[in-house]
């Protein structure tokens, strides 16, 4: 079914590329280029690099069991065009990391899939410490909100609270950027977020 939303997407919008723009310009391209990255296409990116692997692997002498290819990290297209690794496994239990590996679904993220980039967001904003603040800023916190009593909206305990700050931090995120992808590919561009 996912495959089929997709494919109804990019035909759609393929039809509304060709109306707007005309015969002088390849419509496939426009239309692909404004398809914002969704799950489906995430999903639709990770069955065509496992086709890729398969087709180059009945190429080569040494063929990888399925097995084998079903432990290699799957890749994932981040919004900024590039493929990287998913997380291999969660993080350690009873740490702030863990805490947003967990939350990230109930923010209608893959946990696999966006944790990557949130975790190199946060750990260079505030090394993931709940009390880190910047002093020029006056940013606060695990995702450094600016000012940290932005924070209060997600719990009075702002402060203090690991769980306050992530799900803070998230919905910003979710607002502002999409996906903890989304705001990595902005902060990779200019240095904050």
């Amino acid at each position: 079914m996912t495959s089929m939303a997709a494919i109804l997407a990019i035909t759609s919008g393929a039809y509304a590329a060709i109306r707007s723009e005309g015969t002088g310009r390849d419509p496939v391209a426009i239309a692909a280029a404004g398809i914002r990255t969704s799950h489906a296409a995430l999903v639709l990116e990770q069955e065509r690099q496992s086709m890729i692997a398969l087709d180059a692997a009945s190429k080569d002498s040494s063929v990888e069991s399925p097995a084998e290819l079903a432990e290699q990290p799957a890749a994932v297209q981040q919004n900024d065009g590039t493929v990287a690794d998913e997380a291999a496994a969660p993080p350690d239990p009873g740490t702030a990391q863990a805490d947003a590996y967990s939350l990230l679904p109930s923010f209608g993220f893959s946990a696999a899939a966006q944790f990557p980039c949130l975790n190199d967001i946060w750990t260079r904003e505030s090394g993931w410490r709940y009390n880190a603040e910047n002093g020029l800023s006056g940013a606060y916190g695990i995702p450094q909100a600016l000012p940290g009593s932005k924070m209060a909206s997600a719990g009075p305990d702002w402060q203090t609270n690991v769980t306050t700050q992530i799900k803070w931090g998230l919905g910003y995120i979710a607002g502002r950027y999409g996906t903890p992808c989304g705001a990595w590919a902005f902060w990779q561009a200019h240095s904050w977020y």
